[in-house]
């Protein structure tokens, strides 16, 4: 009996230590990224997105590795580690969903989402009101249900709880349905290859699916999860720290031209620079070809 218990203590720690390691490699690349997509890289409608997304990301790992060290040094976890990192998280899944949507609309609407029609501004103040509202979206819930301080108010908190769990909900399946949408229409339906974007909204998609879904199933199943699996927390963290630590280097390897040695700034500036509208694409069907 005592033999299973080490066993899944040493599978935990095991998973502790990959995260922050994972961590550590993903701060670091965020911050080159934050750095040229801030610096560097001319801002339009799509690259802002992905510029706010590097930024959770960084926040979610920052969190990340302070509170592994903490935990190292004190030798407990502190209990404001989840509520922290899942509300950089939430944020990131927000802004995912927005890129995702908005990828998805201009490829199968070019002209109605052409500069002319769509304000200057759009994306940023969008990433703005995202990183306002998740905040209440997050925190109220986790005061309620205790996560910030000790006591709680039941009743309190399964409201606040099950409102959590349908935006989060409907944030999953906007990301993870526009991505559907720009893999099969792009690869079935379209005369016209979809552009980078619409690719790299297709590759976080697949990621989001994989790698955040199980963080969002643990905060929605929280207590039932937490007394039935204690593993599956830190298990969660781990895949949540690879999706935001593979991003650079999924932009990386999009931008980058083999045999070809070249400066980074140059690689991600072909991976993740604007370009023009009219090479958006559209929906149309293989028939009209006839």
């Amino acid at each position: 009996m005592f033999s299973i218990f080490n066993i899944w203590g040493t599978f935990i720690s095991v998973l502790f230590y990959f995260s922050l390691i994972i961590s550590l490699a993903g701060l670091v690349g965020n911050a080159l990224l934050l750095w040229h997509l801030g610096l560097h890289i001319k801002k339009g409608p799509f690259n802002v997105y992905l510029l706010h997304l590097s930024a959770t990301d960084f926040l979610f790992l920052a969190c990340q590795v302070g509170f592994s060290i903490a935990k190292i040094a004190l030798g407990y976890e502190d209990t404001l580690h989840f509520p922290v990192i899942f509300l950089w998280f939430a944020v990131g899944l927000w802004l995912l969903a927005a890129f995702a949507v908005d990828c998805c609309l201009n490829y199968m609407f070019p002209s109605y989402c052409s500069p002319s029609c769509r304000p200057r501004y759009t994306s940023a103040v969008l990433c703005l009101l995202i990183w306002a509202l998740t905040m209440p979206a997050v925190l109220l819930p986790a005061n309620a249900c205790g996560l910030l301080y000790k006591g709680m108010s039941v009743f309190v908190c399964l409201r606040y709880h099950w409102v959590s769990i349908v935006w989060l909900g409907v944030l999953v399946s906007m990301a993870c349905g526009a991505s559907m949408i720009l893999l099969i229409c792009g690869n079935c339906c379209s005369l016209q290859p979809p552009s980078k974007f619409c690719k790299v909204a297709q590759c976080l998609g697949i990621l989001l699916f994989f790698c955040r879904l199980p963080m969002v199933v643990y905060w929605s199943l929280r207590p039932v999860i937490a007394f039935l699996l204690p593993f599956f927390l830190p298990l969660a963290t781990l895949l949540a720290c690879v999706d935001s630590s593979v991003k650079p280097l999924l932009y990386y390897m999009k931008g980058r031209q083999l045999r070809k040695r070249e400066l980074l700034r140059v690689v991600l500036n072909r991976a993740l620079g604007e370009e023009s509208q009219s090479n958006l694409g559209g929906l149309s069907l293989p028939m009209s070809q006839a």
